[in-house]
């Protein structure tokens, strides 16, 4: 029942937290949203890019993480305004990354951080810590970085949206607004009456030199000039809406003073060039109450491409014109998806981790424009061209959702990743696994055309050139497996170094099974052949006295000491158990099922997986979001909840899934909590397809397991008008089991489906019940393809 302010019990006691926020963690809308709404929400209005940004807070579902000293990790998404696949963003940082290095990687906002120290607008890579330049808004007072002048903003007056990001920062009593195109961002400062109304840029870390030009204009260079890993170069320029009434420079001092050179700091009123460590310049304006400012910004490998970029994509200062198309772009791919039913809770995420689920790839450049190649010649683009993708995370579930939501992006991408090879002389990697294989065999199978022939030359010589980024590679062509040593002098456990050499061992087995049906579609039978022998070389580090995947020493022993519940840190392991390892063959499960006795032994295994509590001695801090030894955190696991799919308790599956998604997500008090990193989008969209029902365990086949949805009905769009769409009859959140399906409307007893199934259009229909049905999907025969045939 309403109350009378239109808001539950439960949102009355978390008023600090925003309308957004609110409807985010299960409260009543308020009544200015509930009188405003007069339909259903469009997906572009549901979705809040602050989903992620906060880690879960309650302690059964961390483990023991974190390490004293640091925070929990969160998804470590942004916030800020960008457009999909954009190398560009206008972001906040609330995490002072030259004093502190809180997480694993250089992640610049953090939800629960109560002050900002500054904005930045592109020039960055991966995760936006290496943005530069810094860009913060100061009245008054300020001092030189990397000693951030601070701003303490209340969350009520922080709002994002797909394009849009605007906070209140107290402090300052200035209001940031920012929003972005392709290749610029924009930003508007509500200033105070002030005759002190600052804005300050600087180059961090590393430095570089900037340069005042004009009155209303600055302009810079990061570094040494080279790409430095930012995605649209090191060159940047900056253009103010009014003019300046004072500027200066100032820097990190190397040592020596100058005339205005005050302990480690040099500043130089009046100043228009500087050069050295945290060079940057300050601007100063006279504001009168309520005075915007207008600022924008653009990068490049030249200044010449950072103000053309300027010139043919924000000519003007309307912003709301910027901020409008932006929304526009995210509004169509956003809208690909239709879902119905479910809470305003789990719409509002769904649509959250949608739109981080198009973080990755970024864009590097259109057709026709110029860019800087793995090898840092400049070249122009004949398609688009993106970014290297991160294989060992996104490879796994969100490469699948492109391939369905944006077919002639993953060409692009394919094109791109096929041109590096040929620029350095093999395919990427990621991480420690070799994993391109898997976008371009799951494409394939598909159907997304491409020249899939010259793509393997290189996804071969990857797997048999020992001098190529397969690490230990002759080891493992020579024994089967790799072998593993106990790093000197780290701590026991985890070990920070280590090869990781059973991990190693699963996924280029796991590698080398794709690349046996990539050979097999070539009608190139000698390397099917070859490939498929070593598919099976997972076994050769499953140690049968244990029950669990297990290092083995150069001697081809069992590495001591082993306990299967500890985070060997890549020693053994990569960022996960033994545990969690041990379900990395998502090419041959019932290989594995075989491997520790049969169905019912399996199923036992699984079960005391999802439930023996999760305590060990050693901290892995990224090994967040735990349900007994699993941990939806990392990447290692994250399949292991649908392989009861093979063992013929689809049920299991369907429960776990519905609490994976009830607990782990969204469940803390800001409701943005993530159950660790998201990994440019990977566990965001384990989230999207677990959300509408099904999941790609292996996303090198075209299969996808069925799950359980939470919505009533999924409409998605996949290519050429044709919709795949889920029908949920009788879903609620206790009648989360299927008891019967049909798709196309025939009767469907199988826990799984192919894309062959849907690749037409298609609509799967699931009968759901309060209790599981263990007849429906449970026979042998039901269960998904495996490279090892069941016994009979």
């Amino acid at each position: 029942m309403l109350r009378a302010s239109c808001f539950s019990g439960d949102s009355r006691r978390r008023a600090h937290i925003s309308a957004v926020t609110a409807a985010l963690v299960g409260a009543t809308l308020p009544c200015s949203m509930l009188m405003a709404q007069s339909g259903p929400a469009a997906p572009v209005d549901l979705a809040d890019p602050l989903v992620g940004t906060a880690p879960l807070d309650r302690p059964e579902l961390v483990g023991n993480a974190p390490p004293p000293g640091e925070p929990v990790y969160s998804g470590q998404t942004s916030p800020g305004a960008r457009l999909p696949h954009s190398s560009t963003e206008a972001a906040p940082v609330n995490v002072n990354l030259e004093l502190s290095y809180p997480f694993g990687v250089p992640a610049p906002y953090h939800y629960p951080n109560p002050t900002m120290i500054g904005f930045t607008g592109g020039g960055g890579a991966t995760y936006g810590g290496r943005a530069r330049p810094m860009i913060m808004p100061v009245v008054g007072d300020w001092t030189v970085p990397p000693a951030y002048t601070q701003a303490w903003y209340d969350k009520t007056g922080e709002k994002a949206e797909p394009g849009y990001y605007s906070v209140y920062l107290n402090t300052m009593r200035t209001k940031v607004e920012a929003t972005a195109t392709q290749w610029t961002s924009l930003f508007r400062y509500t200033f105070p009456q002030s005759g002190r109304s600052n804005v300050l840029i600087n180059l961090p870390r590393d430095g570089g030199s900037v340069e005042i030009t004009g009155d209303r204009s600055v302009r810079g260079i990061a570094g040494d000039g080279k790409a430095n890993g930012s995605a649209d170069g090191p060159y940047f320029v900056a253009v103010f809406s009014k003019p300046f009434t004072g500027f200066g420079t100032f820097r990190k001092s190397p040592g020596d003073r100058e005339v205005w050179g005050i302990g480690d700091k040099d500043v130089v009123p009046d100043g228009r060039s500087v050069t050295g460590r945290y060079a940057g310049g300050y601007l100063t304006f006279g504001t009168s109450e309520g005075e915007a400012v207008l600022m924008k910004i653009a990068h490049g490998d030249s200044y010449d491409e950072a103000e053309a970029r300027l010139a043919a994509e924000n000519p003007g200062w309307d912003f709301e014109r910027v901020r409008g198309a932006a929304k526009a772009a995210w509004a169509d791919l956003l809208g690909r998806i239709e879902v119905s039913g479910g809470t305003a809770k789990q719409r509002a995420l769904f649509y959250s981790t949608l739109f981080h689920s198009f973080s990755s790839p970024r864009l590097i450049a259109r057709k026709g424009e110029p860019f800087s190649d793995s090898t840092g010649k400049i070249r122009t683009a004949d398609y688009d061209r993106y970014s290297p993708v991160p294989f060992w995370d996104t490879g796994r579930n969100q490469l699948v959702l492109l391939e369905l939501l944006e077919p002639k992006l993953v060409q692009d991408v394919m094109r791109s990743e096929l041109d590096m090879a040929r620029e350095r002389g093999f395919m990427n990697t990621s991480f420690h696994a070799d994993n391109a294989v898997f976008l371009y065999l799951g494409a394939w199978a598909r159907g997304i055309p491409f020249d899939y022939a010259a793509a393997y030359e290189y996804l071969r010589k990857n797997a048999t050139d020992p001098k190529g980024p397969r690490d230990y590679l002759s080891e493992y062509q020579k024994n089967g497996w790799i072998s593993d040593e106990i790093p000197s002098g780290n701590p026991s456990p985890p070990h920070a170094g280590g090869k990781a050499g059973a991990a190693k061992t699963l996924e280029y087995a796991w590698d080398d099974f794709a690349l046996a049906q990539f050979a097999r579609r070539l009608g190139k039978t000698e390397d099917a052949r070859m490939f498929l022998a070593r598919a099976g070389n997972y076994a050769n580090v499953f140690d049968r006295s244990t029950g669990f995947v297990r290092g083995r020493g150069a001697d081809g022993a069992w590495i001591e000491p082993f306990d299967p519940r500890e985070p060997y840190y890549n020693h053994m392991m990569k960022e996960a158990s033994g545990w969690s390892t041990l379900w990395l063959v998502p090419h041959d499960v019932q290989g594995l099922q075989t491997l520790l006795g049969g169905r019912d032994a399996f199923n036992a295994k699984l079960d005391a997986f999802f439930a023996t509590p999760y305590a060990p001695k050693g901290i892995c801090r990224d090994c967040t979001g735990v349900i007994g030894q699993y941990v939806q955190g990392n990447q290692p696991d994250q399949h292991a909840p649908y392989l009861y799919a093979w063992s013929g308790q689809p049920w299991k599956t369907q429960a776990l899934v519905r609490r994976i998604l009830d607990q782990l997500y969204g469940s803390d008090q800001a409701g943005y909590g993530y159950p660790g990193m998201d990994d440019q989008g990977s566990t965001s969209s384990w989230y999207v397809m677990s959300a509408m029902g099904f999941y790609p365990v292996d996303p090198s086949s075209q299969v996808y397991v069925i799950g359980s949805p939470i919505f009533d009905s999924v409409r998605m769009k996949i290519d050429n008008g044709r919709t795949l769409e889920i029908v949920a009859e009788n879903n609620s959140a206790t009648n989360m089991y299927v008891q019967s399906a049909t798709l196309n409307g025939k009767r469907w007893n199988k826990p799984w489906f192919s894309h062959d199934d849907i690749k037409r259009g298609a609509r799967l229909v699931l009968t759901m019940g309060p209790k599981p049905n263990t007849a429906w999907g449970s026979t042998p025969g039901a269960a998904p393809p495996s490279m090892s045939k069941a016994a009979p």
